[in-house]
């Protein structure tokens, strides 16, 4: 069931957090206003100083609400793997929260005389449902869109830009990685890639350059952008921080915490497998049994 499975990290990220934030207060601010004439428990004024302050008051607090929320949301999401129902779940409890804040801040500041706190509260979750519920189905379905053109212009490998000489025959082997607008950043042959970095929303590049120096290139995109995008390929996800090119790997070694991969250039560090990857990097191997050393007892 889709509901059960976990929600891409493009959702999770900082600057998605913060593009959802917005368009949510922007998007609540313009129903707010068309909705105002219509309400019957909704006192938001811009004449009368009082109810401006407090309608000043209300709004800064729920967005503050949201920001605290997303924060939240962005520093746990490397503790555990939120799946989509977990993160309706998380929107229903900001809707909530905001319409008890309203319902409270109506019923015992601004109107005492409204009436049923019950009442206030069920148009509020109704209406925060619309102005909050709206912009993050709009805003999901606007990265959901973005990182699928991602991934399929990292698949695209032809009508490459690059400085070497046309070569027909091997073209379609190279590895081309663009950034999240879309745009051609490096163009590399698959025996110069060692291995690819994340850095939150960018991916440090690891290569080596016409002199055999090793570099790095950075590069706004996400790793698993990269994971997909290659996937069959010898580029392999091994660590939630790391796609190795397995075809520069000298060895695979097996330490107490797991496993481990050499590569062949002895400035690079051993990369980590962890255990999410390990059945995923020992297939790859099963036909190359030289590679692996003795398991400890």
């Amino acid at each position: 069931m889709i509901l059960d499975k976990k929600l891409p990290r493009y959702l999770l990220g900082k600057y998605q957090l913060i593009g959802t934030v917005t368009f949510s207060v922007l998007f609540a601010v313009v129903f707010l206003n068309l909705y105002i004439p219509f309400s019957e428990t909704a006192w938001f004024e811009l004449g009368n100083s009082t109810m401006f302050f407090h309608t000043i008051v209300f709004i800064a607090v729920s967005i503050l609400i949201l920001i605290c929320s997303r924060m939240l949301m962005y520093r746990t999401k490397d503790w555990y793997e939120m799946s989509y129902v977990g993160y309706i779940v998380w929107c229903i409890l900001e809707i909530c929260s905001i319409a008890g804040f309203y319902t409270w801040f109506t019923t015992d500041i601004t109107i005492p005389e409204t009436g049923s706190e019950w009442f206030v509260f069920v148009k509020a979750i109704r209406n925060c449902s619309i102005a909050l519920g709206m912009p993050y189905l709009i805003s999901g379905m606007y990265f959901a869109i973005i990182d699928k053109n991602n991934t399929i212009r990292l698949m695209n490998y032809e009508n490459v830009v690059t400085d070497e000489p046309a070569r027909p025959e091997n073209q379609t082997h190279k590895i081309t990685l663009f950034d999240n607008s879309g745009a051609l950043k490096l163009s590399l042959n698959p025996e110069n890639l060692y291995y690819i970095e994340s850095d939150d929303n960018y991916i440090k590049v690891w290569y080596t350059d016409s002199k055999g120096e090793l570099r790095q290139y950075i590069l706004r995109c996400r790793l698993k952008t990269v994971e997909e995008s290659f996937r069959g390929s010898s580029l392999v996800r091994c660590h939630r921080k790391y796609i190795v090119n397995l075809d520069k790997v000298s060895m695979l070694r097996k330490e107490s915490e797991g496993y481990v991969l050499d590569l062949d250039n002895e400035v690079i560090p051993p990369i980590t497998v962890t255990k999410t990857y390990t059945d995923s990097i020992l297939s790859h191997f099963t036909e190359q049994s030289p590679l692996l050393e003795p398991m400890e007892d």
